[in-house]
């Protein structure tokens, strides 16, 4: 984890959790720039409300700013989500608490569902040397508005198995589009289940390990 304190900001940066988005370093590559060595954060170069943004934007929590100003702090969003991203992870948005996880409370985290990553169940980029295909743009199934659509969220990695994800869930597709709602669900981290992004019980089939 790399802290790296401003006048009015603390920025911190775990690398393990990072995928890549390069939202970051296509946003605001005055702030985190990319491709040199040694330092490369600044948070001098941006506002707090900018710096916010820029970690909102995260997808996997990797980014996350601590504001010195006195204004607000990060929130958990108004609808708790988790997107498929084609052949990649689900990002999860919420307030999370994600069960014997480093880190275990979160806004945002991107959670492996090809069942290669080294520091599970975070996604560490394996689904790229893998391989891994699933679409990011699964059916709708026909689901009920929920009562509520904020409030915890807590996330089980199941030995060998899948993700137990327990609270108000809308689980969308890579580009938005609300496939299913749920206050209960079970989706793949082995990467072999037929009807991704849920688990079928594959797991048990292929033989699969979470350790």
């Amino acid at each position: 984890m790399e802290e790296i304190r401003g006048k009015h900001a603390v920025i911190r940066f775990d690398g393990k959790k990072c995928i890549h988005a390069r939202h970051c370093v296509l946003t605001r590559p005055d702030v985190f720039v990319p491709n040199v060595a040694g330092e490369w954060i600044y948070p001098d170069r941006a506002t707090p409300d900018e710096l916010m943004l820029l970690a909102h934007n995260c997808p996997s929590g990797a980014i996350v700013v601590e504001r010195l100003d006195g204004g607000a702090q990060e929130s958990e969003p108004r609808v708790n989500t988790t997107a498929v991203r084609e052949n990649g992870p689900l990002a999860f948005h919420g307030k999370l608490v994600i069960e014997g996880a480093q880190d275990a409370e979160a806004t945002r985290a991107t959670l492996c569902r090809c069942g290669q990553s080294k520091n599970k169940p975070y996604c560490d980029g394996s689904h790229v040397a893998a391989a891994f295909a699933a679409t990011g743009e699964p059916a709708t199934r026909e689901s009920e508005a929920l009562a509520a659509r904020d409030g915890e969220v807590r996330i089980t990695p199941r030995l060998h198995g899948p993700l137990k994800v327990l609270g108000n869930m809308e689980v969308t597709c890579g580009t938005g589009r609300t496939i299913f709602r749920a206050t209960e669900l079970y989706l793949c981290r082995c990467g072999a289940s037929a009807n991704k992004p849920y688990c079928d019980g594959s797991h048990v089939r292929v033989g699969w390990k979470s350790e």
